[in-house]
Order: C-alpha cells, then sequence, then structure tokens
C-alpha cells in the first residue's frame, strides 16, 4: 500500500498554544514510516513545518504519489501532545485542501485519543487513532478491514464506533530512527538551548516514554502514561547516526528524564550536547555531576509550585520542601549552564512568596519563569477531577474555563486568544 505521513504547516496565531513555535521532528511519523517500511509499504513522509510547504503543496505531491491512505497528526510532535494547540484547525484546513485525493484518511494525536467523536466529526475522516500510533498505523495499513484493528475510532451513519482502548506500544525496541540529510540540514533549532548561540543541526530522540506520576495538571492518561524505558542500544545508535549527520544537540522529548547512570556513562564519550526535562526531585548531586560531564546543557525542571500545599494540589508526590528543591536546582547549575525552574499559577502561592523565590533562583544562577495559567486540558487528572470524563465539548469547556478564569497568559502570547469557535471556523462541524 501507498501511505502519505503528513505534519502540516502549523500556525499558532490567537492560540492559546504555549509551547515551541519552531519546527521539531515528527518522531512520531518517523517510527511510523519505520514500521510500514518494514512491512514493505511505499511511504512518503512530509513535513509542511519544517519545509515551509503550503496545504496545496503537500495536497499535490500526496496525489501525484497516489496515496491509498493518508495519515495526519493533530499535535506539533510527539514533544507537544501533553501541550497541544486545542484547536484543530490546521489538520482540518489540509484535509479540505486534500479533497479525499489520498486515499482514506487517518487522524494521530492527542486530540483522537481522548475526544474521538469530536475529532471525527471536526476533521471528516475515516478513523482515529486513539494512544500512541506507530503501531495502529501499521496495522491499518496492514488490513481493507479497519474494523479489526485495535485502538482506533470511526462513525458509522454518524454513531462513534470505538474499538477498544487507547494504545501504548512496545517502544522499548524502537528501531533507531533514520533522518534524510536534507531534513536535518533543515532543523537549525536546538530546542530549549540558552547556553550559547545555535550552531549546526539539532534533533529531538526519546529515551523513555510516558511517567510514572500522575500530576493533576499532566495530560498523558490517555496516550504516552505507561512508563517504558528504551533499550539503550537502540538510543546510542540513533545518536550515533545523528553525529554522523552532523546533529551536535538533541533534545530528550521524554516525558521525564528519570536517572540512568548506564545512558549518562555512554553520552560523556560521544561528542554531543543535550536537554531534558526532568523532576529535580529524583537526582542526586553525583548524578547531576554526571549529567553536566554527559554533555547536558539545559534543564527543564517541573517545579510547579512554591508550597507544599501548592505541590500537594497538583499531587506532585514531592517528598521535598522548597528550600531542598532549590538546592538541588542550585547544585544542577553548577554543571549545567541553563536550569530553569517551571512554575505553574497557584493559589497557595502568593505573590510575594513568588518574587522572593524567584528572585532567590535567578540570583543562584536558575531562571525561573512567571507563573503560567493553567490550562486544564481534557486528558488530565485536573481535567476530570472538574468535570468528569471527557466528552465531545470538552475542548470547548478547559478552552472557556481558561479564557474565564485568567486575563493574563503565558509570556509567548502577545494578545489575548481567540475562543475555540473562532479558531476552528474551518471545521467540518
Amino acid at each position: 500500500m501507498k501511505v502519505a505521513l503528513v505534519n502540516p504547516r502549523w500556525n499558532f496565531d490567537h492560540s492559546i498554544y504555549f509551547g515551541c513555535r519552531q519546527p521539531h521532528l515528527p518522531l512520531e511519523l518517523g517510527y511510523a514510516k519505520a514500521m510500514l517500511e518494514r512491512d514493505d509499504h511505499a511511504v512518503l513522509m512530509l513535513d509542511g513545518h519544517l519545509f515551509g510547504r503550503d496545504d496545496d503543496d503537500l495536497a499535490a505531491e500526496i496525489a501525484d504519489f497516489g496515496a491509498a491512505m493518508t495519515v495526519v497528526t493533530t499535535a506539533p510532535s510527539y514533544l507537544f501532545w501533553r501541550c497541544t494547540p486545542p484547536e484543530l484547525r490546521v489538520p482540518a484546513r489540509f484535509l479540505r485542501v486534500l479533497d479525499r485525493r489520498g486515499g482514506r484518511t487517518v487522524a494521530i494525536g492527542p486530540h483522537g485519543s481522548v475526544t474521538p467523536g469530536a475529532t471525527l466529526r471536526k476533521l471528516g475522516v475515516d478513523a482515529v487513532v486513539r494512544g500512541e500510533s506507530e503501531e495502529v498505523v501499521a496495522a491499518l495499513a496492514g488490513t481493507h478491514d479497519w474494523s479489526r484493528v485495535h485502538s482506533i475510532a470511526s462513525l458509522d451513519k454518524g454513531v462513534v464506533q470505538i474499538n477498544g482502548p487507547p494504545a501504548a506500544s512496545t517502544f522499548v525496541q524502537a528501531a533507531p530512527l533514520a533522518w534524510p540529510d536534507a531534513w536535518l540540514d533543515r532543523h537549525r533549532h536546538h530546542h530549549h538551548r540558552f547556553d550559547e548561540p545555535q550552531h549546526g543541526a539539532g534533533a529531538e530522540i526519546e529515551a523513555s516514554r510516558g511517567c510514572p506520576y500522575n500530576c493533576s495538571f499532566c495530560a498523558k492518561i490517555d496516550y504516552r502514561d505507561r512508563y517504558r524505558r528504551r533499550e539503550l542500544p537502540l538510543i546510542l545508535a540513533e545518536i550515533d547516526r545523528l553525529v554522523a549527520q552532523g546533529v551536535r544537540y538533541v533534545y530528550f522529548i521524554d516525558e521525564i528524564f528519570l536517572p540512568q547512570r548506564p545512558l549518562l556513562e555512554a553520552l560523556v564519550q560521544r561528542p554531543v550536547q543535550f536537554g531534558v526535562q526532568t523532576r529535580i526531585d529524583l537526582w542526586k548531586p553525583d548524578l547531576l555531576e554526571m549529567l553536566g560531564e554527559a554533555g547536558c546543557v539545559s534543564i527543564e525542571a517541573g517545579i510547579e509550585s512554591l508550597t507544599t500545599e501548592g505541590r500537594e494540589a497538583l499531587a506532585k508526590r514531592c517528598r521535598l520542601e522548597t528550600e531542598d528543591l532549590a538546592q538541588l536546582l542550585f547544585q544542577a547549575r553548577r554543571h549545567v549552564p541553563f536550569v530553569q525552574a517551571n512554575l505553574i499559577g497557584m493559589e497557595q502561592d502568593n505573590e510575594a512568596l513568588v518574587a522572593y523565590w524567584r528572585d532567590r533562583l535567578i540570583a543562584g544562577g536558575v531562571w525561573a519563569n512567571e507563573p503560567v495559567p493553567l490550562y486544564l486540558y481534557p486528558s488530565s487528572p485536573g481535567y476530570r477531577a472538574l468535570w468528569g470524563e471527557p466528552d465531545d465539548r470538552a475542548w470547548e469547556s478547559a478552552h472557556q474555563h481558561y479564557l474565564a478564569a485568567f486575563t493574563e497568559f503565558s509570556d509567548v502570547q502577545d494578545e489575548r486568544p481567540a475562543s475555540l469557535a473562532e479558531l476552528e471556523r474551518e471545521c467540518a462541524w
């Protein structure tokens, strides 16, 4: 079968989206491509965001290719499935331009995982994959009878048909990804790097997937949930291939980069620098020193709240006091050029307390952001605690709550975000 895998050209105008807006490697499409080609399918993988290609251009190439199935993602990359743009206007616009010229259509991403009915109706696709997508996409390509494929949803005479729970791939044996030189030549962005000017190609990679914690704000329940660690030789083979192609910085997109001494020892021997997102309370001083020796130049540490009460409200399961966390952050900064303490706006953290701790951390060389307002993504425990299980209006509920609750937003938003209805005018429903 001929299969087209598409990352559309993203537009974040008027969105609440507060993730990085630079192009990143679409790892989910890379894994799917590897599995499809293993099964002898012909694959066309396109990235409108990375190459600056519009929908007409992408659709024309897919039509010329003669795709029997076209897969489009509803989030910019696996890196941002947990903080995706809530609106579906970008994939909806691409699918409308494609106009059935790419065979049967499939959407992958967080939207279809948590709200399959709404996603099917908004996009008009034949099926959505629920959960991690690469193995399910390969299964869809391998049969004409999609009713036999688990972890998908489709519409039958307007009624949503759900075939099994969201998928969690084996992942631990995920083969090393191979990116064309032309893709890496375009990928000059070094994600979350601020220690020095960025030279050479950057890339994203996974050492683990999922997280053993269940913080109330984290959107992962219906996708990328269960913690799995990838086999070390596969990680190193992928890194070595990237280095051979000229990559000198990689960012581990792991939900939580846990201390792994064997991986750090192996990275010490490789000419590559890297960034991670982690919980600082899980690290010991000797491992923080090794993290720096291994080439880490950027740590994004989820502190979230500066009070014990705030962290408990977020279900952080953190056993350390704020002073202990600060000392670990300072320890990390001795070995890593850029360390950030991520903060969320919590009612338990009064303005004076936040100002004190931010000033203290910044004076110690650790960047602490202005606390950002909390968006209750439908796949987070916080959403479920407030509204119950997500329904077809879940994204609308989360969006309306966010816009009503806050007057100031993240520092990447220069203007008030638009409503979801305004953003999704082009969607099918």
